[in-house]
């Protein structure tokens, strides 16, 4: 590999959402089934996003969201197979978390499935008080979701 192509980039804009979907499929299990629109609709909604260039070609990827004070996540760290062990990952996520928008951060999170000892090497350490989630309740309408801020309000008002 020569490092003298490789390129990393927070440009949002410059990321082909095609290529990242061939690179989840590639290299993340966990984000096979994932389709370009919602693909993109994330990165909207991230920042930063870093990119990993090889040329022309995608070869890593990650992104984060927060409030930039308090609490951040990283997500989506993906390293291509053929770029995997040569310290590229580290690196990226390193570039995630001195990004002026996560630098100052109090606490960062990241769920991982099989890498807890990759991302320990970082400093990362394992948190087993933090592990409660919510499925997306596709019951709910956001007709509903509203209504509730209505009940919400006229209860605080009243």
């Amino acid at each position: 590999m020569n490092n003298s192509q490789i390129l990393f980039s927070d440009a949002k804009s410059k990321i082909d959402i095609v290529q990242l979907q061939k690179l989840f499929t590639l290299g993340a299990f966990w984000a096979k089934e994932r389709n370009l629109e919602d693909l993109a609709e994330a990165i909207k909604n991230s920042e930063p996003v870093i990119a990993v260039w090889n040329k022309q070609q995608l070869i890593g990827f990650a992104r984060a969201t927060g409030d930039g004070v308090y609490r951040a996540t990283i997500w989506d760290v993906v390293i291509h197979p053929d770029f995997r062990g040569t310290g590229l990952g580290s690196k990226l996520v390193e570039t995630v978390l001195s990004h002026p928008r996560m630098s100052k951060v109090e606490r960062v999170y990241l769920m991982t499935t099989h890498q807890q000892r990759f991302y320990e090497k970082i400093g990362f350490e394992q948190n087993s008080s933090t592990t409660m989630v919510i499925y997306n309740r596709s019951n709910l309408t956001n007709l509903d979701s509203l209504n509730a801020v209505t009940q919400l309000t006229e209860f605080l008002e009243g």
